[in-house]
Formats: structure tokens, sequence, C-alpha cells
């Protein structure tokens, strides 16, 4: 097991910052302690019938200097516990707006959210305050974007242990709980390497491990694959499919390339403000 770097004080202090631009929390660490995170090789607990999100008469719109621009209008959607969703679509559709309303990183202009819970009832994430949103994102909500966000001061140890720390937990706690999903994504002998020390895949592989550090129930990845040769994709969508089924995730996530779309459970594209499914069904890659 490797030892917590000596930076680990510096990387408590720098928690807040550096998780809210990991993954959006913006709150103090006292917001953020309700759960510890499910140990690793553990799924979450079942959620019976209920699905785990709930979209019903979803609208965003902006102001702009033309008029009102509409993304999307009285758009449902439902997603099941343990599902893994990909939505296609073309540059500027709204998918990545989807994608932020659904992690409470943005607010509908009208519509709910439902996300179902083990211990309370559904939370309508377009309701959460933003002290609420934080809370919730931290505690259920995993994120990867096309570009890692890896800070570049600290190691790849101290990148993955940034939410741990931002919800208050003791840093040798959060560098064990951190190296133990570095090995996870197979690069535990890389923790004390800063990011400029990593290759594009291995920057996506921290990010991938920061993103479930904290146990989420819920995987959101916008082109996580956008920014990789073909290989290292493919390596990488490998190992999200593998921690999706190991973890008991449910993921949902954007992306351009249709031969990594076929192996989710569904296939949804969003045109002209409606989301219309291609596929019911895993389809391999060829």
């Amino acid at each position: 097991m490797q030892s917590p770097p000596a930076a680990a004080p510096q990387a408590s202090r720098a928690a807040r910052e550096g998780e809210s631009r990991a993954s959006g929390t913006q709150e103090s660490s006292s917001q953020l302690t309700q759960e510890k995170p499910v140990p690793i090789g553990e799924k979450p607990a079942p959620l019976g019938d209920a699905p785990l999100i709930r979209v019903e008469g979803l609208r965003k719109s902006y102001r702009t200097a033309r008029g009102e621009l509409t993304l999307f209008e009285n758009l449902d959607l439902e997603v099941e516990a343990g599902e893994m969703v990909a939505i296609v679509g073309q540059s500027g559709a709204g998918k990545s707006t989807l994608l932020h309303i659904l992690g409470a990183l943005d607010a509908p202009t009208a519509g709910t959210v439902y996300f179902a819970s083990t211990y309370a009832a559904p939370v309508n994430v377009a309701s959460l305050s933003p002290r609420e949103a934080a809370a919730f994102r931290n505690r259920e909500i995993g994120y990867v974007w096309q570009f890692h966000y890896l800070l570049p001061e600290f190691t790849a140890l101290e990148n993955v242990a940034m939410p741990l720390l931002a919800r208050g937990m003791r840093p040798s706690e959060a560098m064990k709980t951190a190296a133990n999903w570095l090995k996870e994504v197979d690069l535990e002998d890389r923790g004390t390497h800063r990011p400029g020390e990593l290759s594009g895949g291995e920057q996506q592989r921290v990010a991938l491990a920061r993103a479930l550090v904290c146990s989420p129930r819920l995987l959101l990845a916008d082109e996580p694959t956008g920014d990789l040769d073909g290989i290292t994709a493919g390596r990488v969508f490998e190992l999200i499919e593998r921690l999706h089924a190991s973890h008991g995730l449910t993921s949902i996530l954007v992306t351009h390339n249709m031969e990594l779309a076929q192996r989710s459970t569904r296939i949804l594209r969003l045109a002209n403000g409606r989301l219309t499914a291609l596929t019911d069904a895993a389809q391999p890659a060829t």
C-alpha cells in the first residue's frame, strides 16, 4: 500500500477549490459528510422497482439577442438502476446541458428531475438549493469530462483524494481510499506522478478514479474518450464498462462514437429538442 504523500495537508487545504473544479462542488466539507463511500468491490444497495432517474416535462431555454433559444421542451426520460445509456446527437443539440441538469450542475427552465434514494423519498434535483445540490453531487454523482481537469500541482493520488477531502474525511483515510481506486484503474504505480507526467489515457483513468472515489450511484460521462486516439479510447471505454458492472453503477454517456455507443444498454438520440430511442439492446462493437 502506498503511503500518503507529505503534501496531504496542502491537498486538504486545497480540497474545496480542487473538488469544485473537479466535480462542481463549491460548499464546505461540513455539507458533504452524510455518508461514507461504499468499500471497494461492494455495490450500492438496490432501489427496488423505482427507476434511478425520472425526468418529467423538462425544458431548457436561454435568452439571446435574437430571442429565446429552446434546447428541449417537454422532455421525459427514465433510467433504471444498472443501465448504461448512451446519448448521441449533433453538436449544439443540448446533450451536455441535459447531462448538467441531471447532475445538478444546471437548473432547468421547467420540469422535474427525480433521483431515487435508498434512505429517503426521491429527490427533486431541479429544486435543490445550491448547498443541497453541492452535497447531492458529492454523494451521488461521478463526473468524467472530455478533458480530465486534473489539478496540475497535485499528484495523481492527491487528485483522486480531492472529493473525499472536500467532504471532511481524514487525509490518511482519503489517501488510502484514493490509492485503492488508482489500483482499480491499473495505475497504482503512478500515484506520485503529476498530470503532466501521465499520458492522455492515464490522465483520463485518474479522472475516472476521482469520479468514483466517493462511490456514487450515477456516473455521468461527457465525451470521455473524445480527446483520445482510437486504441486508447477503446481501452478507456472497456475500463468504464468493467467498473460499471463491478460497482453496480448507473451510467449515462454522451458520445459521438457510435461504435462505443452500441455497447451500451440503450442509445438515445437528442435532436430537435426530443429524445428518440435508437436501440433497446446492447450490441457488440464491430
